[in-house]
């Protein structure tokens, strides 16, 4: 059965190359992007199976309206994919406050706002699922990185808490988690160069290997995509879903770390309650 998918920053990256394959699949999609005419292709090619809005994550008003329009024009959404967003690297020492402003805004205030709107039209319907993409910066964390990371860790605590409380209404989440993946990433990357007290650190080498072309990059995109759709096609979707061997080999490392720190740390803890009966 065919379904309806709406996702965002659907332009370029991961959410065109999405669109391309619901598309030729037989799917109807509702994209959206800040710029209408990169999908210009797409939409001669496809016709009504495809529409597309205009959407900017920073605008709340306008994720409202777009979402209740898509919802009154197709009267059913299968899949929303809130996939758009950006990476901002530098030391948080050394970006500025309109850099941190604009990342939160796109990365985590506007997918909670477009993710808290589409609740009430899915429990109206009946259930439905959600894709957040997050990355495996969602879980583990490079120098340099940290506004991202608060963008990527911020998500997927919302998402695990929001998805506790809307089970009962058949709403379901995937946290998809992207290693390194040869997409427009780097490209659309708002990089501050760690200068001064910051050159010869780990946030400098990290910048070096970014640079140089030494940060190594294994995911494909489309096999990436693919496998975000097999997962929002499955009868029981995991939560959490890395992609890329950079990914699975990393979050795993960091989750086996933070547990034994944890578990060092457990006679600490249990001193911490209240003695009394």
């Amino acid at each position: 059965m065919n379904k309806t998918w709406l996702i965002t920053g659907a332009s370029s990256g991961l959410g065109k190359i999405m669109t391309t394959q619901l598309l030729e699949r037989g799917d109807r999609v509702i994209a959206t992007a800040r710029r209408q005419e990169a999908l210009q292709d797409l939409a001669s090619a496809y016709g009504e199976q495809l529409q597309v809005l205009a959407l900017d994550l920073t605008d709340t008003a306008q994720i409202r309206r777009g979402i209740d329009h898509a919802f009154e024009r197709f009267g059913r959404i299968d899949v929303i994919v809130s996939n758009a967003g950006y990476g901002l690297f530098g030391p948080a020492e050394q970006v500025s406050d309109e850099q941190i402003d604009r990342l939160l805004a796109t990365n985590l205030t506007g997918s909670i706002q477009l993710i808290r709107r589409s609740l009430a039209h899915l429990r109206a319907q009946g259930g439905g699922r959600i894709v957040q993409v997050s990355s495996e910066g969602g879980q583990i964390a490079y120098p340099g990185f940290s506004l991202y990371h608060a963008s990527k860790w911020g998500i997927e605590g919302f998402v695990e808490a929001v998805a506790q409380e809307v089970a009962p209404f058949g709403i379901e989440f995937i946290l998809a988690e992207p290693g390194p993946t040869r997409t427009n990433f780097a490209a659309a990357l708002d990089l501050v160069a760690p200068s001064g007290a910051y050159r010869d650190t780990p946030a400098g080498q990290v910048h070096g290997m970014i640079a140089s072309g030494e940060f190594e990059i294994r995911g494909d995109a489309v096999n990436t995509v693919a496998a975000i759709i097999q997962a929002a096609d499955a009868a029981n979707p995991p939560l959490r879903l890395p992609l890329g061997s950079t990914a699975y080999e990393n979050i795993h490392r960091a989750l086996n770390q933070r547990l034994a720190i944890l578990e060092a740390q457990r006679d600490v803890a249990f001193s911490a309650d209240s003695r009394e009966a």
